[in-house]
């Protein structure tokens, strides 16, 4: 198999830009992606437990890999749920697939969002982690919008090697993420 396009661009562009931009003094200290986990959390679940198959089956279809059910941890009598009731579903995604999926992310996902003008950059968590909520899962070309009986979203984060915001903001940003610059600089 081979070696995904992101990841090509990974070792031959980013890195080597990254290492100069913040003066590494090797290359082992190069931020880089560890992992991106997508994680939808599906309220409605509580009145029906066929939607938690059908969030399952629809993030297994984009990132192609299994999803695995997620429970409740707690009780919560208002809203009728119990601990332990599957209330979303979650996949987590390391290597090429990973960089597959950046990639289709980057390339097809995000270009079909209705009125984009590019990602907000406010969802750093201050060691070097990246969190951005997607609003409808028809954005992914391997939803059929015929077979969806209700519009979720999800989370997506990125997790790095950065230690900083910033470092994790230019890694990101250098694959190709379009970000909104309203605050930080190139």
């Amino acid at each position: 198999m081979a070696n995904p396009r992101v990841k090509e661009k990974y070792v031959k562009e980013v890195a080597p830009a990254l290492k100069e931009k913040f003066q590494y003094k090797s290359v082992m200290q190069v931020p880089k992606l560890t992992k991106i986990v997508i994680n939808k959390g599906i309220g409605a679940a509580v009145a029906d437990k066929k939607l938690v198959d059908q969030g399952v089956e629809e993030l297994s279809l984009i990132t192609g890999q299994k999803a695995v059910p997620t429970v409740a941890k707690v009780s919560i009598s208002n809203f009728k749920l119990r601990e332990g009731m599957p209330i979303g579903a979650k996949v987590t995604l390391r290597g090429d697939r990973m960089y597959e999926f950046l990639d289709r992310l980057i390339s097809v996902a995000l270009p079909r969002v209705r009125d984009f003008k590019g990602i907000s950059d406010k969802g750093f968590d201050g060691r070097g982690n990246y969190t951005m909520g997607v609003t409808e899962q028809i954005i992914f070309p391997e939803i059929s919008i015929e077979k969806v009986s209700r519009i979720t979203g999800m989370d997506i984060t990125f997790v790095t090697t950065a230690n900083t915001d910033e470092e994790s903001f230019a890694l990101l940003k250098a694959f190709g993420m379009p970000f909104i610059n309203k605050n930080k600089e190139e």
